[in-house]
């Protein structure tokens, strides 16, 4: 296997490339186990928000950034604990990002998200979809994804 997340397929030069680290198509071997990750958020065990920073007249300054950032980590925590440590989101074979708002926060995510795979070969097959809210409003960002774990 190419990465422990499959192998990754790209256009060739001439065809539409990707706008941020992902691959077209990814395969992964018919021995792997499956690992579907629900919706993530930047929510803190204590209940409070990475990226989210509450005004005195209760609105909130939202970070897609930083949102996007944790929730990562916390997508690493989520593929760590159902696999007994063995894989993590190098594993990560395909996700769906939301954004509440994708013109303003489109870039910052993409940001977060090249950090973590900057090598487009080896990055999950994404999605990306602008939803008209998240479960709080303290949310820009959220993910789903599955990830693959070799047998």
């Amino acid at each position: 296997m190419a990465s422990p997340n499959g192998t990754g397929y790209l256009l060739p030069a001439t065809g539409a490339q990707g706008l941020a680290n992902y691959p077209h198509a990814r395969t992964i071997p018919s021995t792997a186990r499956t690992i579907f990750v629900s919706g993530t958020s930047s929510r803190r065990g204590d209940g409070t928000y990475d990226g989210c920073e509450t005004q005195a007249d209760g609105t909130h300054i939202l970070d897609c950034g930083a949102q996007t950032a944790a929730v990562l980590r916390n997508i690493e925590t989520i593929i760590r604990g159902a696999t007994d440590g063995k894989c993590g989101l190098e594993s990560v074979v395909d996700a769906t990002v939301f954004l509440t708002d994708i013109r303003s926060d489109y870039a910052a995510m993409n940001a977060e998200w090249n950090k973590v795979w900057p090598d487009r070969t080896k990055a999950p097959a994404r999605t990306c979809v602008q939803v008209a809210a998240l479960p709080n409003e303290r949310l820009n960002v959220e993910i789903k994804c599955q990830a693959v774990v070799s047998e």
